[in-house]
């Protein structure tokens, strides 16, 4: 296969999704070419500037229009707002012979088969012979929209579906036409993956593809058994969400984002075209959905759907939910159940099925109930939509947020406990399932070597699970390869001579079990090995120290213990600054306080794009006391002598402190000093995180790591910089932007960041820093508006981050 590089795409259709795709091309710096058409009228702002329908600012309006409501969205489509200059404009009339000069065309207009094959025709006069060209087409199927181009468009023509926003959800459904090159399907496949950051999947030409076709069907068969089981929309929600590994939004609040008349389109378009399923006539609207889609009650887009949001008498805003027999809006009603508590003590989502499906109670029912028909409809899916069963479990992972696809969730259950829940709703397992049985083999899955198998049909053996070389995932080597455990960690050998500290705290806080354990796998990779990663593969790198400890030591007056438990945090991350080995840190979603000093004081920082790093500690009212206020005023110092204005610098550094900033991606937290460019770097599929950690901590290994000398040279500016500050703080209290309590917290960071009141600019030692920010923590700690912070966090169920 000839080497193909991306350096430019062409998209084709600016709405959201064509939006959301070209900003997430941006994201990974590959520059887009943006195109839609030319409007047929003026509106009414053009007209008063007295423009005509040929003016470019006229002819751009709708690309342009589209491309500045995505990135004001929320959330944001790209990484940095800086990225968007990678985007360039223009229309399908004036620009369309630019496509000659892009590496991939990919089309999102919108979906009518006429349509776009008219796009086609027009592209296929301009588009260089051997280019890319796709279709983001959501169920179209791609055997129609090639017919009549020429060979080389169809051998390079295919559809590749994003899932909407393309930056967040993890799909990229890729679909051959018939006559789609094996090559372009390799490399889009490999794309996805390495580049793009997304979890590939190689689909049949069948309506709705797979993720769709298994998703909508599993909205819809809810949909149907919400009248039938007398369950209300927040009782559904509550069964369907984080409980069994689904996004917070669960069902119902899931439709409303989406926008009910999109699902409701995707519906209709299976139970049209696909009259040999089994199960189609779930697929036919129940009444409420269709009274919901005459009222234009289409969810957020609407401002109402099986939820609205209002104001009560008094102003407050509140959620009502939809009535579904008397479709009417009423209360939120909480939905409790006795099986859901049950499962409180759980916190591995795979070991909570048994019990959900046990349940005695009506969620019991629901459980057994809906995982039933959900596997009786997937295991009849094969060889329909695919031949593999791990690319259906992928599809729904990666497309809708779940935890755990179908057929680890029947392996969760068991497999024949599965089929016994079929056979009590009147459903039959598949042959290729009762052979399986026969064959010997009683799960889906079976993990050989660290690598995780399938149970293949034409094979009716395990076979490992392709494309996994580039990946080490920790549940599957963890049992094997462990070096070191206590209450809060576990360390393995992840081979080369590199081990990896993984936490295993409740959403891996750092306590003291963690501080602990990071101390011995230091000891330990300083006399065994060659380098250690901190990383995990949990929904967050770290949350922060539960510092719920540290409020009880404040309000039992226990200052010394307190002081301790303190520099005992400070002391292990300077441990970890100055060991004998290379350590990175791999970190990822929230990446918080403590979480983010541990980032701070890593040789490296291996990034996932997705990260949501900051120093949070202000929203507490304490400041890092973990050695972040001093790593920020180190890292000002430096800068320093690249000759920036100094007191300037150093304000930008604590204002990232003071202001709690947290970047809404990695390459933000460059902008905030977080992340440095040059020793930092942002991996942009967080399935290869740890193995990337691996592979630069054995870099810098091999390259002869030598223990770094300990800083005594950090340039601090004394009185100099702590008036500018408290000056600064003063108005800010006297304009009310801050409190008086939020002032001291700030003057306490000022002084820490300033080295104290000292005369003039002097060199210190991170040592000296570090006592500054511990004794100025410690005296926060003291303070009644603290505590009462504290306690009032506490009591609304918050988890404590420090």
């Amino acid at each position: 296969m000839a080497k193909r590089i991306i350096r430019k795409v062409a998209v084709i259709g600016s709405g959201i999704m064509g939006s959301g795709i070209a900003c997430h091309f941006a994201n990974i710096g590959v520059d887009v070419l943006l195109l839609d058409i030319v409007p047929r009228e003026l509106n009414d702002k053009e007209k008063a500037k007295g423009l005509t329908l040929e003016h470019k600012v006229v002819r751009n309006r709708m690309v342009n229009d589209s491309l500045k409501a995505a990135l004001k969205s929320k959330p944001s489509p790209i990484y940095s707002q800086a990225f968007a200059k990678r985007i360039t404009t223009g229309n399908l009339e004036d620009d369309i012979a630019k496509v000659k000069d892009v590496d991939w065309i990919i089309e999102v207009v919108v979906e009518r088969l006429d349509i776009k094959q008219q796009v086609f025709e027009n592209l296929e006069k301009h588009r260089t012979p051997g280019t890319l060209i796709t279709s983001n087409t959501s169920g179209i199927p791609i055997q129609f929209m090639n017919e009549g181009r020429s060979e080389d468009f169809q051998k390079h023509f295919c559809g590749t579906h994003f899932f909407n926003p393309a930056r967040y959800l993890k799909l990229f459904e890729i679909i051959p036409g018939p006559n789609t090159d094996q090559d372009v399907l390799d490399f889009l496949n490999n794309y996805g993956e390495q580049y793009l950051g997304k979890t590939s999947v190689v689909a049949k030409d069948t309506p709705a593809f797979i993720g769709n076709r298994i998703g909508i069907f599993s909205i819809m068969s809810l949909f149907h058994a919400v009248k039938e089981m007398g369950l209300t929309v927040e009782e559904v929600d509550k069964l369907t969400g984080p409980v069994i590994g689904r996004p917070k939004s669960a069902t119902f609040r899931t439709v409303d984002v989406v926008g009910l008349d999109t699902l409701v389109h995707v519906a209709n378009g299976i139970a049209q075209n696909c009259k040999d399923d089994e199960r189609k006539e779930l697929f036919a609207l129940p009444s409420f959905i269709n009274t919901m889609m005459e009222n234009k009650w289409l969810g957020s887009k609407t401002g109402q759907g099986f939820y609205k949001k209002t104001k009560n008498a008094e102003g407050k805003t509140e959620i009502l939910s939809l009535d579904l027999d008397t479709l009417e809006y009423r209360a939120n009603k909480r939905a409790k159940f006795a099986t859901l508590e049950l499962t409180k003590t759980i916190d591995n989502v795979a070991d909570r099925f048994k019990v959900l499906v046990g349940g005695k109670d009506k969620a019991g029912e629901f459980y057994r109930k809906s995982f039933a028909h959900l596997f009786a409809y997937v295991q009849n899916r094969i060889p329909e939509i695919t031949d593999e069963l791990y690319k259906i479990d992928d599809a729904m992972k990666a497309g809708f947020g779940w935890q755990h696809g179908p057929f680890q969730i029947w392996d969760a259950i068991g497999v024949e406990k599965g089929i016994e829940l079929m056979k009590a709703e009147g459903l039959e397992a598949a042959s290729w399932v009762t052979e399986m049985i026969a064959s010997g083999s009683t799960s889906f899955y079976s993990v050989n070597e660290g690598a995780t198998h399938f149970y293949d049909i034409p094979s009716k053996t395990q076979t490992k699970v392709p494309g996994q070389d580039a990946f080490i995932i920790l549940d599957n080597i963890r049992k094997q390869t462990e070096v070191f455990k206590n209450s809060g960690v576990s360390l393995q050998d992840l081979g080369d001579g590199i081990l990896n500290l993984e936490f295993r705290s409740k959403m891996n806080t750092i306590g003291g079990d963690v501080l602990a354990g990071l101390n011995t796998a230091i000891d330990i990779a300083e006399k065994d090995f060659a380098g250690l990663v901190i990383g995990n593969q949990g929904a967050n790198f770290s949350v922060g120290a539960n510092i719920g400890m540290i409020f009880m030591m404040a309000v039992d007056q226990e200052y010394d213990e307190l002081n301790m438990a303190i520099k005992y945090f400070q002391d292990t991350m300077m441990r970890m600054r100055y060991s004998a080995i290379p350590t990175i840190s791999a970190a990822h979603g929230m990446t918080l306080g403590g979480g983010c000093e541990l980032s701070l004081h890593a040789d490296k920082v291996v990034a996932a794009a997705e990260s949501y790093i900051g120093l949070v500690e202000f929203g507490v009212g304490v400041i890092p006391g973990g050695g972040g206020s001093k790593e920020m005023a180190l890292r000002a110092s430096d800068t320093f002598q690249k000759g920036d204005v100094e007191l300037n610098v150093l304000q930008e550094h604590f204002l990232t402190i003071g202001m709690a900033k947290v970047s809404t991606s990695a390459y933000e937290a460059f902008d905030t000093g977080i992340l440095q460019k040059g020793k930092d770097i942002v991996v942009v599929n967080k399935d290869r995180q740890i193995a990337t950690a691996k592979a630069h901590a054995k870099i810098m290994a091999d390259a002869g790591y030598t223990q770094p000398v300990k800083r005594n040279d950090v340039l601090v500016l004394g009185k100099q910089a702590l008036g500018m500050f408290l000056v600064g703080t003063d108005s800010m209290e006297a304009s009310h932007y801050i409190s008086e309590h939020d002032k001291k917290i700030a003057n306490k960071l000022a002084y820490v960041m300033a080295g104290g009141d000292l005369s003039e600019p002097t060199r210190v030692s991170e040592q000296y820093l570090l006592d500054l920010e511990r004794e100025a923590f410690l005296s926060l700690t003291t303070e009644r508006k603290t505590l009462e912070r504290i306690e009032h966090m506490l009591k609304r169920g918050k988890p404590l981050r420090n």
